[in-house]
């Protein structure tokens, strides 16, 4: 795809894009993790002002679901294999912190608290120190396969098959705080947390989010909604696509949401309204990020197996790029800066 509006990235994976992470200190480092088996380190250039440049391929044994920084020079992956690995992004060496029983399929780091958290099919939480003589700290049990997690200061969202939610406090992991289903009514596929601490949104394979809120009052609850997105009528039929990926503005608290029919839009939650809606790509849209500062978004465009073998006869070659952002992901009046 070339799109004037993106800087395009080179050396890209060849197979399905899992994940993209940013720098949580640097706006152009990004960390890319994919179905072959490789986690990519990127710094990001400016479209016909300095290249994008590959700095480290990281490889692993099986297909590759998850991967974050910690801080500009460590990032950590998870995957089919098993097995937890911290990325020196400096020096391309890996090192294996422990395993899961099953496949990993999502992180994060906690820089409050300094752990990292994987969440697992084998039904359970790990904190992880990288420091320690011991890497693995602890284990929670989770009553079904985690499919996705996300944080915010100390709380811990956790996404679940059979359509289960916990919310922890990091800091007291024995029980979680509430337990929820999800408003959807379909498998959720992808959760994000607002960076302003109030809750968190979350998308199912059947074309809908859900904004939720932690606060359990009454007056709290009665804000949450769902509402329909990533469809399309074609021909009077409607084509109903999953949502694959959730990202928040870490500025101004609206969110992006990609959707497997090729789109990005963002919105803005508070007012119930769609900012902006980016031209469609030839592939399903796997993964998204914002950096650090909001400045830019990363896209990736991969096929995601909606339609199993028969969607490989139209798929066309993994990509990412990364756009600037404009005003468009503001909300309507902000007063801030």
């Amino acid at each position: 795809m070339d799109d004037a509006s993106y800087t395009t990235i080179p050396s890209l994976p060849f197979d399905t894009i899992s994940t993209i992470r940013y720098s949580p200190t640097d706006p152009d480092q990004l960390l890319v993790s994919s179905w072959d088996t490789t986690v990519r380190f990127y710094q990001i250039g400016e479209r016909g002002v300095k290249e994008s440049e590959a700095k480290a391929k990281f490889d692993h044994r099986a297909p590759v679901l998850a991967c974050c920084f910690s801080d500009a020079t460590h990032g950590y992956s998870g995957g089919l294999d098993t097995s937890v690995r911290e990325l020196d992004l400096s020096t391309e060496r890996m090192t294996n912190l422990g395993t899961h029983n099953d496949s990993i399929s999502s992180m994060s780091f906690s820089q409050a608290n300094n752990v990292l958290i994987t969440g697992s099919w084998d039904r359970t939480i790990r904190f992880w120190d990288p420091r320690a003589q011991t890497h693995q700290q602890s284990s929670h049990e989770t009553p079904e396969r985690v499919y996705t997690l996300d944080l915010v200061n100390h709380t811990l969202v956790v996404a679940m098959a059979s359509r289960l939610f916990h919310i922890y406090d990091v800091r007291k992991m024995d029980i979680p705080a509430q337990q929820r289903e999800s408003s959807l009514k379909y498998m959720t596929r992808s959760l994000a947390c607002m960076p302003d601490g109030q809750g968190y949104a979350t998308a199912s394979v059947e074309g809908r989010i859900a904004v939720e809120y932690f606060d359990p009052s009454p007056a709290a609850q009665e804000k949450r909604y769902a509402f329909k997105c990533h469809r399309q009528t074609i021909n009077d039929v409607d084509h109903v696509w999953p949502v694959n990926a959730l990202a928040f503005h870490p500025t101004y608290n609206t969110f992006a949401s990609a959707g497997s029919d090729g789109t990005v839009s963002i919105w803005d939650h508070k007012v119930k309204k769609r900012l902006r809606q980016y031209p469609k790509f030839p592939n399903p849209v796997s993964a998204i990020a914002f950096n650090c500062d909001g400045t830019k978004i990363a896209v990736g465009a991969s096929y995601t197996w909606d339609e199993g073998e028969e969607g490989l006869k139209h798929v066309k070659t993994p990509w990412v790029g990364v756009r600037r952002l404009g005003d468009e992901v503001k909300p309507k009046g902000w007063a801030g800066n």
